[in-house]
C-alpha cells in the first residue's frame, strides 16, 4: 500500500514534534546497527561519538544515524537580563537532563543547538560585536571586517524563490532510535513553549544499506510513490545512489572548529572556542531525471569527475586526499569532457591546499576534507510541519529531497564551497557554465527551497550564548 505523508498542517506543532507519519517505516525496515558505548562527552556539540566505520566496495565508510530531525524556532523571551537569565537556566536544565539520559552517539542521541543572526542581533548585539569571531580569511579577501556568521544568500543556481530564513534557533537531532528523538523534541519544545515558537519540523533518514540490510532510501521512496524510486540501487545510502559518507570525504574530528585551521580570530576571551558554523537548507531532488536522463557513465562523471573507472554495481567510490582536484585539473576536465563532477568541482575549496598543523596539534595533510556534513534524505514537501505553510510551499504529496546540514570553520568557508559548485573559485577561476546546467555537477536535478546560517557554540555556551555577559 502506498504511503501518504502526515503533514498535520492544521495541527499544533506540539503534535507534529513527536508524530512520525511515514517515517515510522524506517523502524519497520531497518534494525539499528551495533554501536560502541561512549561515556565521555566532547566539549563540541557538533561531534557525534560512536560513529561506526565499515568497508564497502573496498572503501572506508562512516555509517550515519538512521533518524534525523531538525526543529527551527523563534524565541518568545523578552530582552531583559532577568528574562534571559531565567530562559538560559531553564533551557540548560533540559539539555543537561538529555545529556544524563542519552549517550552522545547514534545509539543514544546527537543534539546540536545552533543560533541564528536574528538571535544575536535582537538579544546580545553588544556582546556579539565583541565575541563573535572575525573571519580572518574572508576579511582579507573581501576587504572589510567580516564575522564567521553572515546572512544567508542566494547562489547563482538558486531560484529567486529560494527563501532566506530568519529563525532564532535550530536544533539538529540524530539517533538510531526514533523514540529518543521524539523524547528530546518533546522535552525541548513541548515543555518550554514560553521559550520557543516552533516554525518548522524537518524529518528524514539515511543509510540502512550496509551489512546486507535493505536500503532505506529505495524502500521508503517506493512506498511513498516517488517517481523513479524503482531505479534507486537496492543498497543505496541516499536517493541518488552513490555513498556520500566516505571517510575521506568528510572532515576529521575537530577540523571544523572555529579555531582549528586558523581561519577565525576568536578574540581575547576565546568565548566561541570549540564552536563551529552550521548551514541549513532544503533541496528537492529529481530522482526520476537522475536515473533516466543520466546513464551510469554520466552519473559517475557528474557525481565525482569525468573519466573515473567505476563498475556499475559500485556505490562507494574512493576519494583519497592525494586525488583531490585542483582548479587547473577542473579546467582540463572541462576542455576534454565539457563537464566537471560535483565532488571535483568543490575540492579546490573544500579540501586543504597544503599540509596544516591545526591549533589542536593534529597534522592535516594536503587534500584533507574540511566540511563535516550531516545531510539526510526526506520525503517532506518541503517540511514535515510548518507554522507558515503557504510561505513555505507545503504540499501533502511526498517529494524526494535532502535536508542539508553542514559544519564549516566559518560561514565564508561554506560560501566558497557553494560558489565552487556553481563554477566560481576563490582564485578567480570561472568555469563557463550557465547556472543549473547539466555539465556542472548536480545542479540540473536540484532545487533549493530554503537557506539559513547558524552559529553552533561549544557545549558550555549552548544555552542562550553571550546572554550571561554584560554588553
Amino acid at each position: 500500500m502506498r504511503l501518504r505523508r502526515r503533514t498535520l498542517l492544521g495541527s499544533a506543532a506540539a503534535g507534529a514534534l513527536t508524530a512520525v507519519g511515514a517515517y515510522e517505516l524506517v523502524d519497520r525496515l531497518t534494525a539499528p546497527a551495533a554501536r560502541p558505548e561512549i561515556l565521555r562527552r566532547p566539549p563540541e556539540q557538533h561531534i557525534l561519538e560512536g560513529i561506526r566505520t565499515v568497508v564497502d566496495d573496498d572503501v572506508e565508510v562512516l555509517v550515519p544515524p538512521l533518524h534525523h530531525q531538525v526543529v527551527t524556532a523563534k524565541l518568545r523571551v523578552d530582552e531583559s537580563r532577568a528574562s534571559l537569565r531565567e530562559a538560559r537556566l531553564e533551557l540548560e536544565a533540559i539539555l543537561s537532563g538529555l545529556d544524563r539520559d542519552y549517550a552522545p552517539t547514534p545509539a543514544g542521541l546527537g543534539l546540536v543547538i545552533a543560533w541564528g543572526l536574528p538571535y544575536f542581533r535582537r538579544y546580545v548585539a553588544g556582546q556579539a560585536r565583541v565575541h563573535v569571531p572575525v573571519d580572518v580569511r574572508a576579511s582579507a579577501a573581501r576587504g572589510r571586517s567580516l564575522r564567521v556568521l553572515e546572512d544567508a544568500e542566494r547562489f547563482p543556481s538558486d531560484s529567486e524563490g529560494t527563501i532566506l530564513e530568519d529563525n532564532d534557533v535550530a536544533v539538529l537531532l540524530r539517533s538510531d532510535a526514533q523514540r529518543h528523538i521524539a523524547d528530546a523534541a518533546a522535552r525541548l519544545f513541548d515543555e518550554t513553549q514560553p521559550l520557543f515558537r516552533v516554525t518548522s519540523i524537518r524529518k528524514g533518514f539515511a543509510g540502512g544499506g550496509f551489512d546486507g540490510q535493505a536500503s532505506l532510501p529505495k524502500r521508503i521512496a517506493l512506498a511513498a510513490g516517488i517517481p523513479g524510486a524503482e531505479l534507486i540501487p537496492d543498497r543505496s545510502e541516499l536517493f541518488l545512489g552513490f555513498t556520500s559518507t566516505q571517510k575521506h570525504g568528510l572532515g576529521p574530528r575537530r577540523i571544523a572548529n572555529f579555531e582549528t585551521l586558523g581561519y577565525a580570530d576568536l578574540g581575547p576571551a576565546g568565548y566561541f572556542a570549540g564552536g563551529t558554523h552550521m548551514h541549513l537548507s532544503h533541496l528537492f531532488e529529481d530522482v526520476e531525471a537522475w536515473y533516466i536522463n543520466f546513464d551510469h557513465r554520466e552519473r559517475v562523471d557528474t557525481t565525482f569527475r569525468p573519466g573515473l573507472d567505476v563498475p556499475r554495481e559500485t556505490l562507494s567510490v574512493a576519494q583519497p586526499p592525494e586525488d583531490s582536484a585542483t582548479a587547473a585539473e577542473l579546467a582540463a576536465d572541462l576542455e576534454a569532457h565539457r563537464r566537471v563532477g560535483h565532488s571535483a568541482s568543490i575540492q579546490p575549496t573544500s579540501r586543504l591546499a597544503e599540509d596544516v598543523v591545526g591549533r589542536d596539534g593534529v597534522r592535516y595533510p594536503r587534500g584533507t576534507a574540511v566540511p563535516q556534513r550531516a545531510d539526510f534524505n526526506t520525503i517532506d514537501n518541503p517540511f514535515f510541519w510548518s507554522a507558515t505553510p503557504e510561505r513555505d510551499g507545503m504540499v501533502e504529496r511526498p517529494a524526494a529531497g535532502v535536508h542539508f546540514a553542514a559544519f564549516n570553520p566559518t560561514g565564508d568557508d561554506f560560501r566558497r564551497n557553494r560558489l565552487a559548485m556553481d563554477g566560481m573559485l576563490p582564485d578567480g577561476t570561472r568555469l563557463p557554465f550557465e547556472p543549473g546546467t547539466r555539465g556542472l555537477g548536480f545542479n540540473s536535478i536540484l532545487a533549493t527551497t530554503h537557506r539559513q546560517n547558524f552559529l553552533v557554540p561549544a557545549r558550555r555556551h549552548r544555552s542562550f550564548p553571550l546572554s550571561e555577559l554584560t554588553a
